[in-house]
This record gives C-alpha cells, sequence and structure tokens, in this order.
C-alpha cells in the first residue's frame, strides 16, 4: 500500500480556521487528520501542504516511521509551531487510515480501552449576552443544566474587554480590573454550586505580579485548575510560581508545549498537576499517548486542549480512551452549525450528560464530507476581538 495523494482544507470555525487533511492510497482507503492551530492558520495550511508532499510514496502503515522521518526532516526548520501542527494533522490521518484498514476503532491501535466515555468540560459556552456577570451566570446556569460538570472562562481577558483594552498587550491590571476579575469568578462558582469544576484560564497574559496575586485571591473559590499563569519559554518561572501560588490552586499547562521533548522539563520540576497538550499542533495522537505516558511516571493528569474542530475533538477522545492518567477534555460548548455537517456521524449525536461516547467505528469513526467543508472556506484575515 502506497500514499498516492494529500489533500488540505482550510474551514471556518467559530473560533477560528480549522485545517483538515485527506489522505488517499493505491488501495483506495483513506483518512482523516486535522492541524488546526491559531493565529496564522494559512501557515499552517501551506505547511501542511508541503508535509503532504513528503509522504507521497511512502506506506501509510508504517505510522511511527512516517512521523520519525517527518520530525527529523522538518527539524532543521524548528522542531515546533507549523512544522509541528502539520506533522499532528498527518499523524492522526495515518491512525485513522490504519484503524479503517484493520477495521479496529483508533483506541485500540492506542492500547485499547481504559473508558469509552469521555468526561468533557465545556469553554466557549460565554459567547451571548454581554460581558457582565449576570450574563455569565446565565450560561454557565445553561452548561449545568445540559448535563456538564465542568466549565473554563477567562475572566481577565473578558474583563479587560469590557474597559475595551486589549489584554495581549497590557499585562498589568487595575485593581478594579482584578476585583471584577474575582466576582465574575466567584459569581460562576456559587451559580454552579461545589460539587462543579471550575477551570479558570490566563493565556499568559498576566505578568508576574498579578498572576500569583489572583491565584491567591482565587484560592478561595475552590477552583480545579489555574490556567498557564506563565508562557511555555521557560520553566524555572512556572516553579517560582509554584512555590507562591496556595498549595490548593493547582495548576495547568501545556497547549503551548509540543512533543514530549517540550513537557519534560515541567515534569522534571514538578511544576503542574495537570497537562494540556493540543492534538492538532503536539504531534498528534501518537505523540500525545507518548506524552501521557511520560506524564503518568510523575503522577500528572492528561487533560487535553481542545478548542478545535470534530476531527481534534475525536482523536483527542480516543487518546483519552487508552491511558490511565486521564481528568477531562476541553470541549466547544458553543459551535459552528457546520460542525456537525462536515463530517459523516455528528460529534452532538455522541454528547450525553457531559460526556463524549466513543463508537466501536474504525478509525476515528467518520469521515470528512468535502462538499460541505467547501461550502465554509477559511477566513484568511482574523477578525477583530479579544483573546479567549
Amino acid at each position: 500500500m502506497k500514499i498516492t495523494d494529500v489533500k488540505v482544507w482550510l474551514v471556518e470555525g467559530v473560533k477560528y480556521n480549522w485545517t483538515f487533511l485527506k489522505i488517499y492510497t493505491d488501495t483506495g482507503h483513506t483518512g482523516v487528520g486535522e492541524a488546526t492551530n491559531w493565529p496564522g492558520s494559512p501557515i499552517v495550511y501551506h505547511a501542511a501542504k508541503h508535509v503532504a508532499e513528503r509522504i507521497i510514496g511512502l506506506d501509510p502503515m508504517r505510522t511511527d516511521f512516517i512521523w520519525t522521518k517527518l520530525y527529523r526532516d522538518l527539524n532543521w526548520v524548528g522542531p515546533f509551531g507549523a512544522s509541528m501542527c502539520a506533522i499532528s494533522g498527518v499523524d492522526m490521518a495515518l491512525l485513522d487510515l490504519k484503524g479503517k484498514v484493520l477495521k479496529t476503532p483508533c483506541y485500540e491501535l492506542l492500547g485499547g480501552a481504559f473508558r469509552k466515555d469521555i468526561l468533557l468540560y465545556a469553554n466557549y459556552w460565554f459567547t451571548g449576552g454581554g460581558h457582565h456577570i449576570a450574563d455569565y451566570v446565565a450560561q454557565a446556569l445553561k452548561v449545568k443544566e445540559a448535563g456538564f460538570t465542568g466549565l473554563k472562562f477567562d475572566p481577565f481577558a473578558h474583563t479587560n474587554y469590557l474597559y475595551g483594552e486589549d489584554l495581549s498587550c497590557n499585562l498589568q491590571l487595575t485593581t478594579k480590573q482584578q476585583d471584577l476579575a474575582f466576582e465574575l469568578s466567584k459569581a460562576v462558582r456559587e451559580a454552579v454550586g461545589s460539587d462543579f469544576d471550575i477551570m479558570i484560564e490566563t493565556h499568559a497574559m498576566l505578568n508576574y505580579r498579578v498572576a500569583v496575586k489572583m491565584a491567591q485571591r482565587l484560592s478561595e473559590l475552590d477552583i480545579t485548575w489555574y490556567e498557564e499563569p506563565a508562557g511555555p519559554e521557560n520553566a524555572d518561572t512556572l516553579k517560582s510560581m509554584r512555590e507562591r501560588i496556595p498549595s490548593n490552586v493547582s495548576i495547568c499547562v501545556g497547549e503551548r508545549h509540543y512533543t514530549r521533548h517540550g513537557i519534560r522539563p515541567l515534569l522534571e520540576k514538578n511544576v503542574c498537576d495537570f497537562i494540556m497538550p493540543d492534538i492538532t499542533r503536539c504531534g498528534g495522537p501518537s505523540e500525545m499517548k507518548r506524552m501521557a505516558t511520560m506524564m503518568e511516571a510523575y503522577n500528572v493528569l492528561l487533560a487535553p486542549h481542545n478548542p478545535n474542530g470534530p476531527l481534534s475533538t475525536l482523536a483527542s477522545a480516543h487518546v483519552c480512551a487508552a491511558i490511565p492518567n486521564f481528568f477531562r477534555q476541553e470541549f466547544m460548548f458553543n459551535d459552528v452549525p457546520w460542525r456537525d455537517t462536515v463530517i459523516t456521524h455528528p460529534i452532538q449525536e455522541m454528547i450525553k450528560d457531559g460526556h463524549l461516547h466513543l463508537s466501536d467505528r474504525p478509525g476515528l469513526g467518520v469521515d470528512l464530507v468535502e462538499e460541505e467543508m467547501e461550502k465554509h472556506p477559511g477566513i484568511v484575515v482574523p477578525r477583530p476581538g479579544f483573546y479567549v
């Protein structure tokens, strides 16, 4: 069996563009994958096109060989970023193809299922109404009513949005802004109750002093984790923060860490309780499984980052099914209506009581619908707005 062609699409999503791939073979077997990242999705699109050319003629069943070859060949332009997103999408498509050839789900290829009901937490649930406390409370209650038992949001970016500021260029919050972010978080906690996971996101957009101070204040709300108090560049900064943040506040990082090599310093320095690699950028499902195995040795839990398209959601769930150290998977509570029409089996039909219920269909369990994707081409010029 040989790879004969790879197609790549840029499709508009609720938050940003999705990058989809489909691998074709001389035997008629196909596999689908996703390489979504943002901002810069056109860069990822062209990287995926280039990487696709490099695998024509190869045997698609040699998934680990192809991953390693691409990683080593493209390491010269950097082991992370757009090239790794492309590798991630190819790896996902190859695993899907292999599952379809062998007539088995991807979780079986990854070692077999510990579980097939994947616990989710809701993100992007706050898109209706305005950016005020009452709006967030009302929408948080809708999440709970839908059967979810966990949610995430960034009260700092939302607070700055109220003041017409761009947090990405302003790492300092005034006292008034800090108070509003806390009161917003407190109101959401009181609305959903104590038996509900609340994850607080910072997007690494706060300076050191404010990040630590807000973690100290939020500790009284029994938050499940405090996400990305510092960026991915320096694990020593996170270690210093870990020493100053209250012990009852868990730290989660990883959406901007690529491959097992990128998370090694986090594990060695014991700076976090959760790691949230993104399957469309960390190296794909094969690499996420390897990362999870490394994390297990340090008693760290996996909670995949997933503000992406439907293939990312399914591929992440297959990895989550096949590991012991799984916590929760991120899920976009509000999404574009074509999320479920660009694939052959709708995601919404798999969601019940805050879980994604995996089927036993081969591979990822779906195929891409090309004519539907082409109805929703990606938006190349980024939309104005705030970072969430």
